[in-house]
């Protein structure tokens, strides 16, 4: 048990008729960049929101570095730092305001801790005088990363950090996590974004308040056995209902500019899907077989 630093037991949360969690259980280990990958609503934020002594579950347990949720909460927030899906610092602070605020909670000083933050706040750090209002989406994110490290966390729960934020901030993002894990602190991200879950060292992925599956990215996405095809025409709204309609067919879902569909068969015969395309009024047909991703995965778990 002392690996680990959170462990959850049959965690259970509604909100009136609304099932958010039903029945969670999980493990993180010490030091683990883990990530919750789902769309809204799959309980991830209600999953922080508890494990940061937010909100209490209705039924089960959770502990944070052995840690009760529930008891414990106090000890729980000096040793966790916590930076909410939406921005929630103080718009009419300047950047530094805001880190020195948030600095004096924890009885600490942007100085004494400096160390922590100089990766991330440095590249904010010459707009230190300018209102947080009117910074971008990346330099908020920053802003709200470095106070949710003044206080030198064990535990980092980052919920949807990257979301509405530009590819580029969220490349430098991950690059800061993974930095930040090398100093031994633990890291939760929750986000919708499944091409981030390869970033992690173990995902959960998890739809409507439920785990679907818990293992490293590579492991999920070896699980797959299906083969996949990419496929595009001209008609791509028709595409999917047709392949949908098609014999054999288990599934078919629109991945960006493609569908990527799957059969029942243990190989797909290309020739005669492209006939069938073609009867049904398609033209410009691409076909390709290629590697399961885990979004794949994850839409053949629901």
């Amino acid at each position: 048990m002392k690996e680990l630093s959170i462990l959850v037991n049959n965690i259970s949360k509604n909100f009136n008729s609304q099932q958010a969690l039903d029945d969670i259980s999980i493990s993180i280990k010490k030091k683990e960049l883990f990530g919750f990958i789902g769309p809204d609503g799959a309980g991830k934020t209600t999953l922080f929101r508890i494990l940061t002594t937010l909100l209490k579950p209705n039924n089960g347990t959770a502990t944070v570095e052995g840690f009760d949720v529930v008891k414990d909460y106090k000890e729980i927030r000096k040793i966790s730092g916590y930076m909410p899906g939406r921005f929630s610092l103080y718009f009419d602070l300047t950047v530094e305001e805001n880190l020195n605020f948030y600095a004096s909670i924890f009885k600490t000083s942007v100085e004494e801790n400096y160390h922590l933050i100089k990766d991330v706040y440095q590249q904010i750090e010459p707009y230190k005088k300018r209102l947080a209002r009117n910074l971008s989406g990346g330099m908020k994110q920053k802003l709200a990363l470095s106070c949710a490290l003044i206080h030198q966390p064990k535990v980092l729960f980052l919920d949807e950090p990257t979301t509405g934020v530009d590819a580029v901030s969220r490349k430098e993002f991950w690059e800061m996590l993974k930095s930040l894990k090398e100093k031994g602190i633990t890291i939760l991200v929750s986000t919708p974004y499944m091409d981030e879950a390869v970033l992690c060292d173990r995902v959960a992925l998890m739809q409507k308040g439920k785990i679907l599956s818990v293992d490293t990215p590579q492991n999920i996405i070896d699980s797959f056995e299906k083969p996949v095809l990419s496929i595009k025409t001209n008609r791509m709204y028709e595409l999917i209902y047709d392949l949908r309609d098609l014999k054999n067919t288990l599934s078919a879902f629109r991945f960006g500019q493609c569908v990527h569909y799957c059969s029942i068969l243990p190989e797909h015969d290309i020739k005669e899907i492209t006939e069938y395309l073609k009867s049904k009024g398609h033209k410009n047909i691409e076909i390709e077989k290629i590697e399961p991703d885990i979004e794949d995965c994850f839409m053949d778990m629901m």
